[in-house]
């Protein structure tokens, strides 16, 4: 269980969740998500209390105004670096005729404009993590949410490809929460809440 009383994160400011092993905060980051729902309280996500919502209004507000990037990335081997970034864009807003032009602008972005046609497979975990960065970006979020997102990186490439990230995420005034239990990462941040904090002051 995850008990929090209450958190505030505003509009374009990047935060780090830490905490100790079983504090909840990829609970907590589900229940941003609105992939888990909370027994009681709100979770207001630019005013829209995502509890409230359906199942299916939950699916199509997360891929409407959230991007998230996953420790394990997730991305789908059959496919191309384009086509796992265009694959972002399936069920949200963005089914314009565009999508491909964008998805190449972020891969360009990220210097991985010689490796759109390659398969995660024939990728290095660091460009296998731009992929999925851009993936999260194709949409153009309010809210990115990331869970370890660097964690099987080497520290040098895990860096640079957070600096990206937080970069690219301040030009479009998103809002960055990240889980981590990286110190270095967490300082990247505008700012850190300690989850066990938060919930023994609950």
């Amino acid at each position: 269980a995850c008990e929090v009383s209450s958190l505030r994160i505003d509009v374009g400011e990047q935060v780090a969740l830490v905490g100790r092993s079983g504090t909840g905060k990829t609970t907590l980051l589900n229940a941003i998500a609105g992939i888990l729902v909370p027994d009681a309280g709100r979770i207001e996500v630019n005013g829209t209390d995502v509890v409230q919502l359906s199942e299916a209004s939950r699916d199509r507000f997360r891929a409407d105004h959230i991007g998230m990037v996953f420790q394990t990335l997730n991305l789908l081997q059959p496919f191309s670096a384009i086509e796992n970034v265009m694959l972002g864009a399936v069920f949200g807003c963005s089914r314009r005729k565009d999508v491909r032009e964008r998805a190449e602008a972020l891969l360009e972005r990220v210097g991985l404009g010689d490796r759109m046609q390659h398969k995660p497979g024939e990728l290095s975990q660091g460009q296998a993590q731009r992929v999925a960065m851009c993936r999260a970006l194709i949409n153009e979020p309010e809210l990115i949410l990331a869970d370890e997102p660097l964690g099987n990186q080497d520290r040098q490439t895990g860096r640079d490809v957070l600096e990206l990230l937080l970069e690219m995420s301040r030009e479009g005034g998103r809002t960055v929460v990240m889980v981590t239990h990286d110190p270095q990462s967490a300082e990247q941040m505008q700012r850190t809440v300690d989850l066990h904090e938060l919930r023994s002051a609950s």
